[in-house]
């Protein structure tokens, strides 16, 4: 079975790759598209090639929104881009439903390698994403954009991939959720310290945006989970589906909404955000490492760093009313992080951790 869809995979490509040089260029997308889904549905058969299935069938959606976007931006008179509060709020809740208050008191069994998490988080994040905009000289509200997903908490795809690494689970957990309940104070502080000459901030606005789209859903899912908790498991179930729909949505919707600002600098923006996540993953990790954290919290945090809500970051943008600018840099760093996330957690995964094998080596 699996083989037939690899074969249909390459069938793709190659239909894509003729078209591409032919005079029905614009007809090729449809069959990148085909492609990407198609390894996506493939990869899910292989246990080593799983955790790239989400981010494949992302790429499809880019391809999707580059070639098509007419088709992303309104159903008659409907915006699409109305659907991206409610979807991530949607997010929001899943995370509730997916927090315990047994996870959530960890902090107080590991408060200092959370506290390094968190502090790591919203300053190494912010401070490069300004340095990145200083430095390739963005438009003002493309850089402003920049700044946003650095300003914003981790999310749920660190979960994902410090399991995948064979992290600290506990302490990703952890984590992800202090740093939400943050973000209503910390991220929109930090974008009026770093982002306030790019564009105008009201602080309290974006608190309170930040609030209803985070922190009221999160908690509407945990008390959710605490009144049905082990009677719906087959919602226990759909939730990471709808969450993982959920984002490619709203990525289809801004990609296709800001297709011209990203024409005019989208390979220095894919650089910068490339640069932006992997040094959070790099400065995370040997920050850690130095003062002296186990290699299971060292992976976890570099996660944690370099792994961004770019949801959140693309709910206020909205509501910024910058969805075709500010947008785009979150729009970008989501395929970004799964693609490194996937792959750093895939290299972690073969490599023992120096914890199991001092283990070992007493038995």
């Amino acid at each position: 079975m699996w083989n037939k869809i690899y074969m249909a995979a390459v069938f793709f490509l190659l239909l894509f790759i003729g078209l591409s040089l032919s005079a029905y260029a614009a007809e090729g997308g449809w069959a990148l598209l085909l492609f990407f889904i198609s390894m996506g549905v493939a990869f899910r058969g292989n246990p080593k090639l799983r955790g790239f299935s989400f981010t494949t069938m992302i790429f499809g959606v880019v391809a999707a929104a580059m070639y098509y976007p007419q088709y992303f931006l309104h159903v008659g008179s409907f915006k699409l881009s109305a659907l991206i509060i409610p979807l991530l709020q949607v997010i929001m809740f899943g995370m509730g439903c997916e927090l315990s208050l047994k996870e959530l008191k960890t902090v107080i069994k590991m408060p200092k390698a959370v506290a390094v998490g968190i502090i790591c988080h919203y300053t190494i994040m912010p401070l490069v994403g300004f340095a990145l905009v200083s430095i390739f000289s963005f438009p003002k509200e493309i850089a402003a954009g920049v700044v946003l997903v650095g300003c914003c908490p981790s999310g749920l795809a660190s979960n994902v991939m410090s399991y995948l690494a064979k992290a600290n689970l506990a302490l990703s957990v952890t984590v992800t959720a202090a740093s939400t309940l943050l973000a209503p104070f910390l991220t929109p502080l930090l974008m009026h310290l770093l982002a306030g000459k790019l564009i105008t901030i009201h602080f309290w606005d974006m608190a309170w945006d930040t609030t209803r789209v985070v922190i009221i859903p999160i908690f509407g899912g945990l008390l959710f989970d605490s009144l049905v908790k082990g009677r719906l498991k087959w919602l226990d179930k759909l939730m990471p589906l709808v969450s993982m729909i959920a984002i490619g949505v709203i990525i289809l919707i801004i990609i296709s909404a800001g297709r011209e600002s990203l024409l005019k600098v989208g390979v220095l923006l894919v650089l910068a955000e490339i640069i932006h996540n992997i040094t959070g993953y790099t400065l995370g990790y040997w920050i850690s490492r130095l003062l002296g954290f186990k290699e299971r919290d060292c992976r976890t945090i570099s996660l944690e760093v370099g792994m961004q809500n770019s949801g959140l970051a693309s709910g206020l943008a909205l509501l910024m009313g910058g969805i075709a600018t500010i947008g785009l840099a979150p729009a970008v760093f989501g395929p970004v992080m799964n693609v490194s996330g996937s792959a750093l957690a895939t290299w972690w995964h073969g490599r023992r951790v120096e914890e199991e094998v001092k283990e070992n080596l007493m038995v």
